[in-house]
């Protein structure tokens, strides 16, 4: 704790990106980036993403223990029933360009919530954060649905309580007033399990940005877009789509070796996409459950054998892994290396994959402000 070095020896720290500082006490999240591990109040995420569904993780983040049947049932009612938005919200989303990035649109969208709930604006008690974080994972997946509706021109789908979560997402994404969408189980267990391993990171840029408003005391529909806004950036939400560039760009398995020898030239602008981590100097735990999943969902839909992505993807991961180069520097691939693949074969564009990460992470987005809020240590924020 050097909490105090300033009152006490007159100087600041001074550690650009926050390499070496620790922000604040967490019990949510602990990943060792040396061993790869990376843990959820305790459970491991290989057994989360196998066993569990993402509301159940959703209440584990924000309660600290996975529920039983009766509390996992009273929670995924709860959500099922915020998860219509303000019809007033239509003539909003009216007002943006055609063109309009999804994530430009979630981003507003979101920070518009503000006004249609100004009963949160207040909060003090403990049932306001419970409201708040259920209010939040329940109309996040509808606003992300309905951004890429009005990107593509079609009309916005309602939410079905009969399904459920991930469900639900796909149907608001892909159903029609002209036609049901049949969820396809191996795409829905693809999905859950993509939102569980993109559910919370520790304190990432995203889920930093989320306290540091927080602690001003902002609402949470202002604390969540700033998270949003973070996270679009390329070098935090937006990288599994520059993973899909980058294997477009090398175009072949026999391109390859040309493109390894690139990455390791230092004059050279091209970078390996999906590889290295901040926090991991070992392969992240997360990537090893997608790469699996990413070869499940294509063998359902018949592109096993026939994806060039994938083939790319598993031979580029090969020869790195058994290069020196790569080795030495600890490069290993990330969660962003086969997430994109996945999404791409489930029909979702290039320009939604970042708003799929800001749904699920919403989750730990709103524990860890819930946290935050009910830290006795807990300060404004206000680096030197």
């Amino acid at each position: 704790d050097i909490s105090k070095v300033y009152s006490e020896a007159d100087c600041f720290t001074y550690d650009p990106g926050f390499m070496s500082t620790a922000s604040c006490r967490s019990t949510i999240t602990y990943i060792d980036g040396d061993q790869g591990i990376l843990r959820h109040r305790g459970y491991d995420i290989k057994d989360l993403a196998e066993k569990s569904d993402f509301l159940e993780v959703a209440y584990l983040l924000i309660y600290g223990e996975l529920p039983n049947n009766k509390l996992y049932n009273d929670f995924t009612k709860k959500v099922a029933h915020h998860a219509l938005v303000n019809e007033r919200l239509h003539y909003l989303f009216q007002t943006f360009c055609s063109s309009s990035h999804p994530m430009a649109i979630m981003l507003a969208a979101v920070g518009s919530l503000s006004a249609f709930y100004p009963d949160l604006l207040n909060f003090f008690k403990e049932a306001d954060y419970e409201l708040t974080a259920i209010r939040m994972i329940a109309k996040i997946p509808t606003i992300a649905a309905m951004s890429y509706k009005y990107s593509i021109g079609q009309p916005f789908v309602y939410p079905d309580n009969s399904l459920d979560f991930t469900e639900n997402f796909l149907h608001m994404m892909f159903a029609t007033p002209c036609e049901k969408y049949k969820v396809n189980p191996v795409i829905k267990n693809a999905l859950n399990k993509i939102f569980i391993l993109h559910a919370d990171h520790e304190q990432n840029a995203s889920t930093s940005t989320v306290r540091i408003a927080g602690s001003s005391g902002a609402n949470p529909f202002a604390c969540v877009s700033t998270g949003i806004a973070s996270l679009w950036g390329p070098a935090h939400g937006g990288a599994n789509e520059a993973v899909i560039n980058m294997l477009k760009e090398i175009g072949s398995v026999e391109n390859i070796p040309k493109y390894i020898a690139k990455a390791k030239d230092k004059n050279d602008n091209f970078r390996l996409m999906g590889f290295g981590h901040r926090v991991y100097k070992n392969y992240d735990p997360r990537a090893a459950v997608l790469k699996e999943t990413c070869k499940e969902v294509l063998k359902e839909l018949g592109q096993l054998d026939n994806n060039p992505l994938l083939q790319i993807a598993i031979e580029l991961e090969a020869i790195a892994l058994k290069d020196e180069y790569f080795i030495e520097r600890k490069l290993y691939p990330n969660v962003d290396f086969y997430s994109g693949i996945i999404y791409k074969a489930m029909g979702i564009p290039p320009q939604m994959f970042t708003v799929l990460f800001a749904t699920a992470r919403t989750v730990g987005w709103m524990a860890q402000w819930k946290e935050m809020h009910e830290d006795p240590e807990q300060k404004i924020s206000r680096p030197r």
